[in-house]
């Protein structure tokens, strides 16, 4: 699980960057100055900071699961047998380590797990349910949901317009 972080202190430039990388994190340094009207040379420290800090996580590029034959996505509600921190770790840890799940949540109230997965079609996640899990999981329910239209998937946050107030 993520551990609460210490809280930086953001200003406008700081999320005018944070907005650009979201709408493009192939931007170039030269072009995210000029967006952002700073200097290259800020811009590049402001990055830094924000990706030592741990704002930003990570760029990456968004890729289409249906045209790499990755068109099934599944919702799936994980209800374990035993509930010890001990066996919740050890679940969490095997669908992390799954390259087909790609969000794993630990929610309450309800079932222990919220899991999304991404495979090629239902074969392929038949056969994920079998290794993930009936094969010593611990599992005792499992409730899927299966995709049929994705209106939306934007993987992005909402920024305030301005900085907050400082202290």
């Amino acid at each position: 699980m993520a551990e609460t972080a210490e809280k930086i202190t953001l200003d406008a430039t700081d999320l005018g960057i944070l907005d650009m990388l979201q709408a493009d994190a192939s931007l170039t340094n030269q072009a995210l100055a000029a967006a952002v009207h700073t200097s290259p040379a800020t811009c590049l420290r402001r990055v830094k900071r924000l990706r030592e800090s741990g704002v930003i996580e990570s760029l990456v590029a968004l890729l289409s699961p249906e045209r790499l034959g990755a068109g099934l996505t599944a919702i799936v509600e994980v209800t374990l047998d035993r509930q010890g921190a001990e066996h919740l770790a050890a679940f969490e840890a095997r669908a992390v380590a799954e390259p087909s799940v790609q969000q794993v949540y630990r929610v309450s109230p309800g079932p222990d797990f919220v899991l999304v997965l991404q495979v090629a079609d239902m074969p392929a996640y038949h056969a994920l349910v079998q290794q993930l899990f009936t094969q010593d999981a611990n599992v005792r329910n499992l409730k899927a949901f299966f995709s049929v239209f994705r209106a939306k998937f934007a993987p992005r946050l909402s920024l305030p317009t301005s900085a907050p107030p400082g202290p």
